[in-house]
Order: structure tokens, then C-alpha cells, then sequence
């Protein structure tokens, strides 16, 4: 089980604290993300006019916003990926399908190059038989 980790942050120019088992690393990058888009807000002069409950409900509504974006991007991704697996999915049991009827068409040549072959001796013999009674005769 991992260990729960206390990491110190600094928000919005104040420390805290954070508790929990990601990591460091994990952590920073929340806060810095919190601290980008209390960045985002802070140039926008009507956000300098908004009292201190609005400006949180404002930053809540994005990064909610933003949460189900990512999450509808991920939806779409996965329905893509679901879709390449079955073209791949196809793509493989065309393949199989096409091996098999090359396999069948060499077989059939080899086949039929060992029919040609043999109708060449038959064809030689032939005609040296012909041959040799037209000598003979």
C-alpha cells in the first residue's frame, strides 16, 4: 500500500499543506495548475470587481468546465480506439484469410508446375519414341 504523503504547496501566494497518497510531483502540478488559472482570472478586470465567493464559484464553474472537457475529449478517444481495435480486428482476420488462399494457390502451382513438368517428360518420350520409329521405318 502506498504511503500518505504530506506535501507542502503554495496556492494562490498562501502554503498549504496537502495530504494524500499521489506524489509530490503529482500534487505541484495541481497547485500549479490552480495558481495558472488564478492567473487567467486575475487579468480580467471584471474579476478584480467580483467579491471572494463569486471569484471561487467562478474558478470552480472553469475548472469543472474544463474536467468535463477533458473528460468528453476522453470518451471520443476511447470510441476512436474502440473502432481502430475492430479495423484492426478486421484487417487481421482478412489477412488470415487472404494467407490462407495464397497458401492454396501455391499448393496449386506447385501442382500444377509438377503436372507441366511431368506432361514435358511424357512429351519428350513421345517424341522420342516417334523418333526412333521413324529411324527404324
Amino acid at each position: 500500500m502506498n504511503k500518505m504523503n504530506n506535501i507542502e504547496v503554495i496556492i494562490n501566494n498562501k502554503k498549504y499543506t496537502l495530504r494524500g497518497y499521489e506524489s509530490e510531483e503529482y500534487l505541484q502540478r495541481v497547485a500549479s495548475y490552480i495558481n495558472s488559472k488564478n492567473s487567467e482570472f486575475k487579468k480580467q478586470d471584471f474579476y478584480k470587481m467580483l467579491d471572494s465567493d463569486m471569484k471561487s464559484i467562478l474558478m470552480e464553474i472553469n475548472i469543472a468546465d474544463d474536467f468535463f472537457k477533458v473528460r468528453e475529449q476522453v470518451k471520443e478517444i476511447e470510441l476512436e480506439n474502440e473502432e481502430k481495435a475492430k479495423e484492426i480486428f478486421e484487417l487481421k482476420h482478412e489477412l488470415v484469410s487472404l494467407t490462407t488462399k495464397l497458401n492454396e494457390a501455391e499448393k496449386t502451382i506447385a501442382a500444377l508446375k509438377e503436372e507441366l513438368n511431368e506432361n514435358q517428360k511424357k512429351i519428350i518420350r513421345l517424341e522420342t519414341e516417334l523418333g526412333n520409329k521413324h529411324t527404324k521405318g
